[in-house]
């Protein structure tokens, strides 16, 4: 995991400055200009500490044969993390015995590892810095882990409107007045962030942000741009990107892909759909994957004209039978296909990965697809200690404000780019 953000890093350092991956002919210029989450306006633009990739939640399997294989990326803004808190703080309660016979690490102290990374992100000579989380609003599917994640740093909450640009500095409007922001964790997708340089019919951001972090005096977490390393395509050429910037052999290794770019790989991949799994470069949340061997003959003849229309639009991969896991349904146990989201925070200094994740579970019987948004759900994921010593405690941080709501439990989030 570590391995793979560190390349990640540097392939979007890489992309909005030198673009020297492009020249040396590791990845095709068409792909950069062709992807559809490739910025220009965030073009020269670098973070004070140079990180992008703050929190990264790479997907991975358990395929047939028990290796361990990487689904896709997220290093945009990575959703789930709420669940993972929630579960283990459920499962504590409701049968606390079980962890005092086993030695499980904890998964608490992320919140203050991600404040520690966002505070070590802010603009230069700022030795106290406010950080906010940028929501958009209480009908976003995941609400409840924006304001879990605020309460539990113990920073404040705001939407767009609550937010104010002038002379390319970031400030919140409060009670008691304008309040200077140094640091800005949004869960607002780039074409909503800011209107002056994005959708101009946005409501969701708010306008000069991209300025005022241009200007040096904002960070925004994840970086602008960064969708173009969660290109689906990308994801085909991770192994050499790891080889290129980093010298070493990927120790994940990617689930078989087929690029359908090649004209000869796009015409063997229109004949052999019902064998295949398509996926197109941009969908999050499970939308729009094509499972051929269960597809109907209907809606495979659909996707041949859709992929013969647009082969840069989609991949090809191989069905990988999960790894599957009992799971209660109705009242007796089942084995249920299951894959898991291991969350990274990056302070600059070091990757740290929260030692547990979110497992997701397909909960119809022979399901494929985990994303809750397609009717998965989710499991409490222990990683025990090798050894019987503590943890080393989190870093320091203010204690969090007593929070002046309570959000619904009930809440659920909707994948990836559904923040």
């Amino acid at each position: 995991m570590r391995q793979r953000v560190r390349a990640l890093e540097a392939f979007l350092d890489d992309v909005y400055g030198e673009r020297a991956v492009f020249r040396d002919g590791v990845v095709p210029w068409r792909l950069l200009h062709s992807s559809p989450h490739f910025h220009r306006e965030a073009a020269g633009l670098r973070p004070p500490n140079g990180v992008r990739v703050h929190v990264a939640g790479v997907d991975l399997i358990r395929d047939e044969h028990g290796d361990m294989r990487v689904l896709e990326d997220n290093v945009r803004t990575p959703s789930g993390v709420s669940y993972v808190l929630e579960n283990r703080l459920a499962m504590t309660r409701t049968l606390p015995a079980l962890f005092a016979e086993q030695p499980v690490r904890p998964v608490d102290e992320y919140p203050a590892r991600l404040l520690a990374a966002l505070r070590n992100a802010a603009p230069e000579g700022v030795a106290d810095p406010t950080v906010v989380v940028l929501t958009p609003g209480i009908y976003n599917a995941a609400y409840f882990e924006h304001a879990l994640l605020a309460r539990l740093m113990g920073v404040e909450l705001v939407e767009g409107r609550d937010l104010v640009c002038e002379n390319n500095r970031v400030h919140m409007v409060t009670t008691y007045g304008r309040r200077p922001v140094h640091v800005i964790y949004r869960r607002v997708d780039d074409d909503f962030l800011d209107p002056l340089h994005f959708r101009a019919d946005s409501t969701l951001g708010c306008p000069g942000l991209l300025n005022a972090a241009r200007a040096g005096h904002v960070t925004i977490s994840n970086g602008v741009g960064n969708g173009v390393a969660d290109d689906k395509l990308i994801y085909t050429y991770v192994p050499d990107l790891i080889r290129y910037y980093l010298a070493e052999e990927p120790l994940l290794r990617n689930v078989e892909t087929y690029r359908l770019e090649d004209p000869e790989v796009l015409h063997q991949v229109a004949d052999s759909l019902h064998e295949l799994v398509l996926k197109p470069v941009d969908g999050a949340g499970g939308k729009g994957i094509v499972i051929g061997p269960r597809a109907a003959p209907e809606r495979l003849a659909e996707l041949r004209e859709a992929v013969l229309a647009d082969p840069r639009g989609w991949i090809a991969q191989r069905p990988v039978a999960l790894s599957t896991s009992p799971t209660l349904i109705g009242d007796r146990p089942a084995p249920r296909h299951i894959d898991l989201r291991p969350f990274a925070v990056n302070d600059g200094d070091d990757v740290w990965l929260l030692p547990g994740g979110l497992t997701r579970v397909a909960l119809p019987e022979g399901e494929l697809v985990v994303n809750s948004s397609q009717g998965g759900g989710s499991k409490d994921t222990w990683v025990l200690f090798d050894r019987p010593d503590p943890a080393p405690p989190p870093p320091a941080v203010p204690a969090p404000r007593p929070a002046q709501w309570t959000p619904s439990r009930t809440a659920s989030w909707d994948g990836e780019q559904q923040q």
